[in-house]
């Protein structure tokens, strides 16, 4: 069995079993063929991290007989040498003048013994592959992959947890060396330059985000970097994620109070989401409903008067995406389950003046909760 290995080598990240897997919970749901271009769903199930273009490159898994890839001729060695090469998959390449969706068709038909009818495409494929595989199968009725798919990846490996601590233990250095960064005088964009500088020198390969959003910037959660000056007293929310070797994500955030001290009014509502944050990490165990994590978040905030200002979700899935499933929001009933990890960040956000967001990433054990990040949660004052 071909395994691909994480990054101390020795824990095997990737199997055959996986594809395997996808097969028979694609079958399940009455699919006959799942369907995968380049993205992080493709590189889940093989190790293969494709470059996405307009040359077909796809992962076929009909729901009976071997799955297969079919890959551009000129890539195929590309195939061979990455973790893919080692999972015994039938690689297909296809010269310029081919027509890559017709061989897939007839290889799935060929397989299954008769057309695809329903076919379960990435969430992601561009447009021209999916529609090109559903002209090649006249008939077919394209559907998302991502209740075949998501099935397997909301459930992290033991291996997948330890390249999630390890990318939550480099990005924790990170905002450990903030006061190098974060100073008064400096623009939002000349900070985050230097922690994308950091994520890299930390451990990770690269660098997914850097929001810096000092003052009335910190009021927009997704706030993009600005010449906007670091004020003496400003409250700054730093939220930074990276990508590690082995492809797994960091994500956390942090919020500072940079050349001065929290004024009472900010130091009041701080401690309510300090409190909202823990009772909701508290709240992780199996069988609980991912929207309860959210309730629990929600009902601090809004008991001490400060509902209005968290607009948004609690969390979301971490993995090889940033974001991923679970998400933790209302209207999500799904029971949490070991080996779960998501993000736990509650936030308050005061337009025209200030905000703050606490987000650690956290994973459901067999008796409650692993936070993979440890830094300090409370405000942080900065010298300046």
């Amino acid at each position: 069995m071909g395994t691909v290995t994480g990054a101390a080598g020795t824990a095997p990240l990737v199997t055959i079993d996986r594809v395997h897997a996808a097969r028979d919970i694609a079958a399940d749901t009455g699919a006959d063929l799942l369907v995968l271009t380049p993205g992080s769903d493709l590189r889940y199930l093989t190790g293969y991290d494709a470059h996405a273009m307009e040359r077909l490159t796809a992962l076929a898994v009909p729901r009976r007989g071997e799955p297969f890839l079919v890959v551009p001729r000129l890539e195929a060695p590309m195939v061979d040498a990455s973790p893919a090469g080692a999972l015994g998959l039938e690689v297909l390449a296809w010269d310029e003048t081919d027509d890559p969706f017709a061989l897939l068709a007839a290889t799935a038909t060929a397989r299954i013994g008769a057309a695809p009818t329903r076919v379960a495409v990435g969430n992601r494929t561009w447009a021209e592959h999916a529609l090109g595989v559903q002209r090649a199968l006249p008939g077919s009725a394209l559907e998302l992959a991502a209740p075949v798919v998501d099935r397997l990846r909301m459930v992290k490996s033991a291996a997948e947890i330890e390249e999630l601590a390890a990318a939550g233990a480099a990005i924790d250095r990170v905002h450990a060396r903030m006061a190098e960064f974060l100073t008064v005088g400096r623009t939002e964009a000349e900070v985050g330059a230097m922690i994308a500088a950091a994520i890299i020198e930390e451990g990770h390969v690269g660098v997914d985000f850097t929001i810096v959003g000092s003052g009335p910037n910190g009021a927009s959660p997704h706030h993009e970097l600005s010449d906007r000056v670091v004020a003496a007293g400003d409250v700054v929310v730093i939220d930074i994620g990276g990508e590690t070797a082995t492809g797994y994500r960091s994500d956390c955030t942090r919020t500072y109070v940079v050349g001065g001290s929290a004024s009472a009014e900010v130091a009041e509502w701080y401690g309510v989401l300090h409190a909202a944050q823990q009772a909701a990490t508290a709240a992780v165990r199996p069988g609980v409903p991912a929207e309860q994590i959210d309730a629990a978040a929600r009902r601090v905030i809004a008991d001490a008067g400060w509902g209005e200002h968290f607009i948004h979700r609690t969390g979301h899935g971490i993995g090889l995406d940033s974001h991923e499933a679970p998400y933790i929001v209302e209207g999500n009933g799904i029971p949490l389950v070991p080996g779960m990890a998501f993000s736990i960040e509650p936030g308050i956000y005061l337009a025209g003046r200030c905000g703050a967001r606490i987000e650690d990433i956290v994973v459901c054990t067999e008796d409650g909760v692993r936070p993979l990040n440890v830094g300090p949660r409370e405000l942080v004052e900065l010298p300046g």
